[in-house]
C-alpha cells in the first residue's frame, strides 16, 4: 500500500471528482488518473483507478437501475469491446498524447456546437429515431479504444448519445450501465499487463470508503438539478474535459 502522503492529498479529491462522475455529472472523472500521477507514475494511477471504478459502478447502476436506454447498449458494447480488444493490440504503437489531443478538440467543438444550436431562442430539436446505426458503432470503437488506451472513453460515448436527448435520469442510467460493462472488459487486458499489483490493489481498497460515499453524494447532487439544465451543465463539462484532454495530448506530444 502507497504511504506518500503527498499521493493521498491527491488521490482523495480525484476519488471525489469520480464519484460525482460516477453520480451523473459526466466526464469530469478523467482528471483522477492525471491527479494521481503528479505522485505516482500514470500506470499505477491508472491500476489504482480501475477497482475503484468498478466499485463506484455498482452504486450509480443500482441507482439509476430502471432507467436506461437498451438500443444504446445493444448498439455500443459490442463495438467498445472491439475498440478495447484494439486498444490492448495497439498499445505499443499508439502515442496516448495523440489520442488525448484528438478526442479532446473534437469535443470541445462538438459541445460548443450544441450549445448553440440548444440556446435561449432557438428551434427545439426532439431527439430522432437511429437511422445511422455505423454512427454508434463508430462510437463505441472509439469509446473502448480511448478508454483502454488514454481513460478518456466519455467524450466518444457523449458525443454519439447527448444529442439523442434523453431524459436526464435515462441518460445517466445508461452511461451508468455502459461503463460499467467497459470497466470490466478492461480487467482481462489490465491482467495481462501485470497492472493488478498488491500495492495498487491495497491503495484502492483504502480510497473505497470515500469513493462509495462520493457516487452517494453525486448521486443525491444531479437529482437536485432541473431536468432542463442538465445539458447545459454536461456540455459546459464535455468543453472542460475537452480543453483538459487537448491541452495534456499537446503537452505530451511536444515533450
Amino acid at each position: 500500500m502507497l504511504t506518500d502522503p503527498v499521493f493521498y492529498l491527491l488521490a482523495i479529491p480525484a476519488v471525489i471528482v469520480l464519484g460525482l462522475a460516477k453520480g451523473g455529472f459526466a466526464g469530469v472523472g478523467v482528471i483522477a488518473v492525471p491527479l494521481m500521477a503528479l505522485a505516482v507514475s500514470p500506470v499505477l494511477a491508472a491500476s489504482i483507478t480501475l477497482p475503484i471504478l468498478i466499485v463506484q459502478d455498482v452504486v450509480s447502476v443500482w441507482s439509476f437501475r430502471k432507467t436506461w436506454d437498451k438500443s444504446v447498449l445493444i448498439l455500443m458494447l459490442p463495438s467498445a469491446a472491439a475498440g478495447i480488444g484494439l486498444g490492448y493490440a495497439l498499445a505499443a504503437f499508439v502515442q496516448p498524447g495523440a489520442v488525448e489531443l484528438a478526442v479532446g478538440v473534437i469535443s470541445v467543438v462538438f459541445a460548443v456546437q450544441r450549445l448553440w444550436l440548444d440556446r435561449p431562442g432557438a428551434p427545439i430539436r426532439e431527439g430522432r429515431p437511429e437511422r445511422v446505426p455505423w454512427r454508434g458503432v463508430l462510437a463505441g470503437v472509439a469509446a473502448g479504444f480511448t478508454s483502454q488506451i488514454a481513460h478518456a472513453g466519455g467524450p466518444p460515448f457523449q458525443i454519439y448519445v447527448l444529442p439523442k436527448r434523453l431524459p436526464r435520469d435515462v441518460f445517466i442510467g445508461t452511461s451508468s450501465l455502459f461503463f460499467a460493462t467497459v470497466n470490466w472488459m478492461k480487467v482481462p487486458a489490465y491482467w495481462a499487463l501485470g497492472q493488478f499489483t498488491a500495492q495498487a490493489l491495497s491503495t484502492a481498497l483504502v480510497l473505497l470508503p470515500l469513493a462509495i460515499a462520493s457516487t452517494w453524494a453525486g448521486v443525491w447532487l444531479v437529482r437536485r438539478v432541473p431536468a432542463e439544465r442538465f445539458y447545459q451543465i454536461i456540455y459546459g463539462l464535455l468543453i472542460v474535459v475537452g480543453a483538459k484532454l487537448a491541452w495534456d495530448g499537446a503537452a505530451a506530444l511536444i515533450g
